[in-house]
């Protein structure tokens, strides 16, 4: 008979593991309690009642803030952003596999921006289309398009500056992620469809995209994600408009209900909604190649 008594080091290791999980996940698991308070709820224990009452004060909107606007901007940049991502990381993958001149170079300047802070990323993409904004009301001066130049207003937005600081962000983790696909990915593939006559884009489509579909949507869950609650990189280069993690960053030194909870809530459950997703997409994507590959 087999002795399965655990080592001593084994509950030792059992329960440093579990204080770990809770010190990771006990700040949100708090969040998402005391967002379900009742009406004479505070921001603090002990919970008040249970109730869905601050999620319907949520919905009537938080003083001056509009949380559905800055909501539907936060999800357009996320979802702009995991397209790029997506795009551009199997776009370099691909070049990647073979010997560029400079590769090395390049590789090294894309990957640099985990390591520059992420507030003076900001401040300097901030700065060059501060600067874009100055060259070009000085050439619309000069060309003498005085109602252009009145109308315009300024070159930093959601979908230029802001998501090349969120691009920043995201493009060197996707592209460390293709890098370790194609470095396991066999090429066999790719020579038998061609010694059967498919063209490259044919190769691609067919045989290389489906073999690497469940990796592009882990980058695209990745995209999206670390743009949905980044706020370094977005403060100093949006503009006059907030995203909903820039609202919520706000809201915590002007709102003192268990509202600002909710609004964690809701923006945690989209994350995971979008988690959720992209792993059943990317299971079924793999099940989907083995039983091709069969």
């Amino acid at each position: 008979m087999s002795n399965d008594k655990r080592p001593a080091g084994f509950w030792f290791l059992a329960l440093l593991f579990a204080l770990f999980v809770l010190f990771l996940y006990g700040p949100m698991l708090v969040i998402v309690v005391l967002s379900f308070q009742g009406p004479e709820g505070g921001l603090t224990f002990p919970l008040r009642g249970v109730s869905l009452h601050w999620f319907y004060k949520l919905a009537e909107g938080l003083g001056v803030v509009d949380i559905g606007a800055a909501l539907k901007r936060s999800l357009g940049l996320g979802l702009a952003v995991m397209a790029f991502t997506v795009v551009f990381s199997v776009l370099a993958g691909l070049a990647f596999r073979k010997k560029l001149a400079g590769g090395n170079l390049l590789f090294l300047v894309v990957v640099a921006s985990l390591i520059m802070p992420s507030i003076i990323v900001s401040l300097g993409i901030g700065l060059e289309f501060r600067l874009l904004d100055t060259g070009l009301k000085k050439a619309l001066e000069l060309l003498g398009m005085t109602g252009a130049l009145e109308g315009y207003g300024t070159a930093l937005g959601l979908f230029s500056s802001a998501l090349g600081a969120h691009l920043t962000w995201t493009l060197p983790f996707g592209l460390l992620i293709m890098f370790a696909i194609f470095n396991r990915f066999n090429p066999a593939y790719e020579e038998a469809a061609r010694d059967l006559g498919a063209t490259p884009w044919q190769g691609f489509r067919h045989v290389v995209l489906p073999l690497i579909a469940p990796s592009v949507v882990g980058i695209g869950m990745f995209g999206f994600t670390l743009s949905w609650d980044e706020i370094a990189r977005t403060s100093q280069a949006i503009g006059d408009v907030n995203t909903l993690p820039l609202e919520l960053q706000g809201l915590t030194t002007t709102v003192t209900t268990p509202s600002i909870y909710a609004l964690g809530t809701v923006t945690t459950l989209v994350s995971l909604l979008v988690m959720g997703v992209a792993v059943g997409l990317a299971t079924w994507l793999g099940r989907r190649q083995k039983k091709g590959t069969r």
